[in-house]
């Protein structure tokens, strides 16, 4: 059921993310039954992160795994420069947190995006 549902939204040009990788329900297996586009590393190995940490290895392993099949990375809960380097060394394709932005409205989005185009990649 949930296959026939992800490939309808892909028909329509849409693109599938996994969310909360490493944690709950998101699995291993997700990345070969389903077709995915991206894989959100989930904060919890974000929050913590430092150069050497067990959660730097955890980090830099799930990007390479997603990169092997030609998935890419968003990481969650980026609050920091030093995480933002981090993740950026790494190779994370994208990034997500408050460190760009606070939660804002459809309608401020356009105007945050001119004015923050240094924000645009990790």
């Amino acid at each position: 059921m949930v296959t026939k549902k992800l490939k309808a939204f892909r028909r329509q040009g849409m693109q599938i993310s996994l969310d909360d990788f490493g944690t709950g329900y998101s699995s291993l297996s997700y990345l070969k039954k389903f077709n995915i586009d991206y894989l959100k590393i989930d904060r919890a190995f974000v929050s913590h992160l430092t150069d050497g940490s067990d959660d730097m290895a955890l980090c830099e392993a799930i990007i390479v795994m997603a990169h092997k099949l030609g998935i890419k990375v968003i990481a969650e809960g980026i609050e920091t420069e030093e995480q933002r380097r981090l993740l950026v060394s790494a190779g994370c394709d994208y990034g997500q947190g408050y460190l760009f932005s606070r939660p804002i409205s459809a309608e401020k989005l356009d105007e945050f995006l001119s004015a923050n185009a240094r924000f645009n990649a990790v």
